[in-house]
């Protein structure tokens, strides 16, 4: 090969560098980002996340007439070291593997819960102060949510615990060693439910997760609702769209 050659084989060669460079800044420079508020709120998550368009998305306003008798849901939660991160969208508790629900004999393990204010869900068109919602997988890949209704009352011995441990940094996972939690002190000991098949409550909206609502709120003091690092982190509720709600069976 001749120097002229050679010369143009390394500036091509450059050239391709610096488009591939290019081509991967500008890709995640225009990867979508959403918000609860402004051009980047929930009225505007279809335009950037198609899903969020679909036909059954969550939440929804939990309402009569309720059909079937559904169940009755099973929790097996075991004590998880603390691992809370604030993700720019709320707090986040990353639970150890181990704890699960199980309804209609399917066993879904539980991954992590978070916190939205107000609740997403209403109940008769009222939100409450807060939810909590605790997502699970199963072995197939399925998803299902819990949600624990949160009233203003008395202080929640629980939740001191983590709103003590809340991260400095967001974004990034906070491992508290000395710390152990168990969910099951976030739930009231009665778990009769709402149950309806939903969404994603944030982007990608993605649908086919079952809702499990719990009809029995617990309670946070008003200076722990007030800690919560988010004034308002809630997607405003979606039509049913012909969905039915099904009501748990009674003890």
């Amino acid at each position: 090969m001749n120097p002229f050659s050679r010369f143009c084989l390394i500036v091509l060669s450059i050239f391709c560098l610096l488009f591939l460079n290019s081509a991967v800044w500008s890709s995640d420079k225009e990867a979508p980002h959403w918000s609860y508020e402004g051009a980047m709120g929930p009225e505007h998550w279809g335009d950037l996340f198609p899903e969020c368009k679909g036909k059954s998305q969550s939440p929804i306003d939990i309402h009569s007439p309720f059909t079937g008798d559904a169940d009755a849901l099973a929790v097996n939660y075991k004590p998880s070291p603390l691992k809370i991160i604030n993700n720019g969208h709320s707090i986040q508790i990353n639970y150890a593997p181990g704890s699960s629900m199980t309804i209609h004999e399917k066993k879904y393990e539980l991954v992590q819960f978070h916190f939205h204010k107000p609740s997403e869900e209403e109940i008769n068109g009222q939100a409450k102060a807060m939810v909590i919602h605790l997502v699970h997988k199963s072995e197939d890949g399925k998803l299902a949510v819990i949600g624990v209704l949160v009233n203003e009352g008395k202080a929640n011995e629980a939740i001191q615990t983590l709103w003590s441990n809340l991260p400095k940094e967001e974004g990034k996972e906070s491992s508290v060693t000395s710390v152990t939690i168990n969910v099951s002190n976030l739930l009231p000991s009665d778990l009769s439910y709402y149950h309806y098949v939903g969404s994603l409550t944030t982007p990608p909206c993605t649908e086919g997760v079952d809702f499990f609502i719990l009809k029995n709120p617990i309670e946070m003091s008003k200076a722990q609702i007030a800690a919560f690092p988010y004034a308002k982190n809630a997607r405003p509720v979606q039509p049913l769209n012909g969905r039915k709600i099904e009501e748990s069976k009674t003890k």
